[in-house]
């Protein structure tokens, strides 16, 4: 009974699950961040070449 305690609680492949899945996350953020700002910036270019057409 104490070794398989031992055994849970010296496992650690839960907690490595979970940093990576952290990061994952944050990766994912970074990228829609940074997706969000460029499609503002292409979307006010093509209204300027847009205007620019008339």
């Amino acid at each position: 009974m104490i070794a398989s305690i031992k055994r849970f609680v010296a496992n650690e492949s839960g907690a490595t699950a979970i940093e990576y899945a952290l990061i994952a996350s944050l990766i994912a953020v970074a990228i829609i961040v940074s997706l969000t700002a460029l499609g503002t910036q292409l979307n006010s270019t093509f209204n300027e070449v847009s205007g620019n057409l008339k």
